[in-house]
């Protein structure tokens, strides 16, 4: 089991590096529904996930999270993607030579913070929490340096991916309904940006989030 984990800890950090160094958002957005699906099989995964009543459980979430971040949540995207009519993030905020610099940069401290970090009990992995950290704050940095709302919804995903490898990986009470909840809040979370994201483009031509800075009442 701890080799599985380990291969999808890894997969996890290569598709972040990817994600901070493409512009192509249908490309981006395939890499994200990779790391959805990649993540569904981490409940199997984990010591005693396929075995008894928390099997069942482990195989409810795991098929929650691969149907959700697999194939709904890209879909919409690639849908909005679609009828905004944008395909590349062409001027973001940090260049992708730097974001992968940076996301470097962010990979070694977050094996050395997780590293450091008391843990409630053992883990699956050693991999598991710094590559938790990493993938959250990998997204966290899309959401502030892209331009496109597109990307920013990207990033969103990606952040709560590091959330939900953190919570399955660590949680041993209940870790079904905690995870649930998460993925409803990110569900209705997509749903609502899809929906900003056309009003936005149908109303200004675009959707560079930056220029909703300069928004204001008409004399």
């Amino acid at each position: 089991m701890r080799t599985g984990v380990d291969a999808l800890m890894i997969l996890l950090v290569l598709t972040s590096l990817l994600l901070l160094g493409s512009s192509r958002l249908r490309a981006c957005t395939r890499i994200v529904a990779v790391q959805g699906v990649a993540l569904g099989f981490l409940p199997a995964l984990m010591p005693g996930g396929v075995e008894g009543a928390a099997g069942a459980h482990s195989l409810l979430l795991a098929a929650a999270s691969i149907l959700l971040r697999g194939v709904a949540f890209p879909w919409l995207l690639l849908r909005a993607q679609r009828d905004a009519g944008v395909r590349r993030e062409v001027e973001p905020f940090v260049g992708y030579t730097t974001s992968v610099l940076v996301g470097t940069l962010a990979l070694g401290g977050a094996v050395e913070l997780g590293s450091s970090l008391p843990l409630p009990g053992p883990v699956a992995s050693p991999l598991l929490v710094p590559v938790a950290l990493f993938t959250a704050s990998t997204g966290l940095f899309l959401i502030v340096s892209r331009r496109k709302a597109l990307s920013q919804v990207l990033g969103y995903l990606v952040l709560e991916n590091g959330i939900y490898t953190a919570g399955v990986g660590m949680a041993r009470d209940e870790p079904l309904l905690v995870e649930m909840g998460v993925l409803l809040d990110v569900f209705v979370g997509v749903f609502v940006m899809g929906i900003l994201i056309f009003h936005i483009r149908r109303e200004f031509d675009h959707i560079d989030a930056d220029q909703l800075s300069v928004l204001r009442d008409e004399a």
